[in-house]
């Protein structure tokens, strides 16, 4: 792995345990083992946030990278790239007879079919506000959670959540990743009083980015556990009880679709994830029979050589590290393109930035 000079000595241990996630690359396995990933939105207006995301998931290696949109985003996506497979499933006002009266349940139907092939969904890029389309895909989520599929909402999937929290509340298998705009619209619907991005930095006296994880613990407890990953500055991940800063440099350029590459890497991500928990491979590490339940606890794990981590301690690993490959990409598009940067040119970093911050696990064969 290259010498990354950027990144706190902090993060590189963080960056080990990362690598005890990551599947390595062995012969033994087959087409879809190493991920299965299905990107939830793309409608007329928004098609290229679904690509990014989608790409950043197969680049930074997924197998089977899938786009489950709306009817008429579905031939502009499958132009952008061979590579993803795109199916148009998503519902809209314009592709049922009576936009007001609907059987959601039925019309999810085709997607939920889907999701026993699935490791890991992402539910938001380019989604867009239809009515129908938002009551279908709560239908999706309500799914997903009772199979234990472990999923991220971004976008206007986090307005599903706004506008029913019961949604995701206490689900420990999902990432919510806002802004700072998503952020205060989410505090607002749960009448969480916490103080904002702005106003942290305006504050002038205390430490800003302990503000903010405070501000982020705050909501997380109040859905329940949730896992939330705070977009700013420096990212926040916490899960209410426990809060990592991702502090590695991102670029300057603050152009619109960085949040998609987040989004799919965390995609990959999470079901590398379950591939670790399923012990798809000899990690060399002892199974551990207890779930990280409190701070310390969490720590213990991290500081482990040689104990295999809870979903609790992966769950936010996987958070932190989807958060850091993404400010790794812009870090280096914007050394690269300056001002004029833009989302497709941190697709072509992603597989770099892995390189550079995580790194092949032992035991990967990555030449022949």
């Amino acid at each position: 792995m290259e010498s990354v000079h950027h990144v706190s000595v902090s993060s590189k241990i963080l960056f080990s345990k990362v690598r005890k996630i990551v599947p390595p690359m062995l012969e033994k396995f087959h087409k879809g083992q190493l991920g299965r990933v299905a990107v939830i939105g793309g409608c007329v207006d928004y098609t290229g946030a679904p690509y990014f995301s989608a790409m950043a998931s197969a680049s930074l290696g997924c197998d089977m990278s899938h786009v489950l949109c709306e009817r008429s985003a579905a031939p502009v996506i499958k132009g952008y790239s061979p590579n993803l497979m795109v199916h148009p499933l998503l519902p809209s006002s314009d592709t049922v007879k009576d936009p007001n009266s609907i059987d959601a349940p039925s019309l999810a139907g085709p997607i939920i079919a889907m999701l026993s092939r699935l490791h890991a969904l992402v539910i938001g890029p380019g989604l867009g506000r239809d009515g129908v389309t938002l009551k279908v895909v709560a239908e999706v989520i309500r799914e997903a959670r009772s199979r234990s599929i472990p999923f991220v909402l971004d976008a206007d999937g986090l307005l599903i959540v706004t506008q029913d929290p019961s949604l995701v509340n206490g689900y420990k298998e999902c990432i919510l990743t806002p802004n700072v705009v998503e952020f205060g619209r989410l505090a607002k619907a749960l009448g969480v009083k916490v103080a904002s991005q702005v106003e942290i930095a305006e504050g002038g006296n205390g430490n800003t980015t302990s503000k903010a994880s405070d501000a982020c613990e705050q909501l997380s407890q109040a859905l329940g556990g949730v896992t939330i990953l705070q977009k700013g500055p420096q990212d926040v991940i916490s899960n209410g009880v426990t809060s990592i800063i991702s502090d590695v440099k991102g670029g300057l350029k603050r152009s619109g679709g960085q949040g998609d590459t987040l989004t799919g890497s965390l995609g990959t991500l999470l079901a590398w994830r379950a591939a670790y928990h399923d012990k798809l491979w000899d990690s060399g590490e002892q199974d551990n029979e207890k779930e990280a339940q409190s701070k310390e606890e969490v720590q213990a794990e991290l500081d482990s050589e040689n104990k295999r981590m809870s979903p609790t301690t992966t769950l936010l690993l996987a958070a932190w590290a989807g958060s850091s490959i993404t400010r790794e990409c812009s870090r280096r598009a914007f050394a690269t393109k300056g001002r004029s940067m833009q989302a497709s040119d941190l697709t072509d970093e992603v597989h770099g930035a892995f390189l550079r911050l995580i790194g092949e696990p032992d035991g990967s064969k990555t030449h022949l």
